[in-house]
């Protein structure tokens, strides 16, 4: 699984719902630090962290994930 896809996407749907990274990662339960860094493709997440965010983005794991 290409993490830089799932950044890149996640990052297009934030946008799309006018959130900022903080509102993602404050609802998510993960630092701000965190979020950016999975957005920017530094950090890969856990499948329980990447179904947090999913939820946040009201998004299900087929739209992101590179399948």
């Amino acid at each position: 699984m290409s993490p830089r896809k799932i950044g890149k996407k996640l990052k297009k749907v934030r946008l799309s719902l006018d959130l900022k990274q903080a509102d993602v990662a404050g609802k998510a339960g993960i630092s701000v630090n965190y979020y950016a860094r999975i957005e920017r493709d530094e950090e890969n997440p856990t499948i329980e962290t990447l179904e947090k965010i999913l939820k946040v983005l009201k998004v299900k794991s087929s739209d992101i994930l590179p399948f």
